[in-house]
């Protein structure tokens, strides 16, 4: 079982950043991708961000350009910096690890982006 927590949400201004971070605990060794999704209220989830374990990363178009994964292996963590915040990328953002039996998913953490 592997188990995820995300936090570093908050409120943002409008071109402001903020960095997210999701650990993962448990049969940690099984996973072999982490990413990112975010789900704006009304809306279906979305792909925000992978990476594998090669270091392999896809962006979703919205965000290419403004959002940055990465992941410390050692420490079982996987960040996404978001830059340039739009009021558009509003929405809870998921943490999710790919393991060789399933996909886990964290609980989810706000990202409201206003003035």
């Amino acid at each position: 079982q592997v188990q995820l927590v995300e936090s570093g949400g908050g409120l943002v201004e409008p071109g402001g950043s903020l960095t997210l971070s999701c650990p993962a605990s448990g049969s940690t060794s099984s996973i072999y991708a982490r990413g990112w999704y975010r789900q704006a209220p009304g809306k279906q989830r979305e792909l925000v961000a992978t990476i594998t374990n090669d270091g392999t990363t896809t962006y979703a178009d919205s965000v290419r350009g403004r959002f940055t994964i990465s992941r410390d292996r050692a420490k079982n963590t996987v960040y996404l910096q978001m830059n340039s915040l739009k009021p558009e990328d509003t929405a809870v953002y998921y943490c999710n690890a790919r393991a060789t039996i399933k996909t886990y998913w964290g609980q989810g953490t706000q990202v409201t982006v206003s003035s």
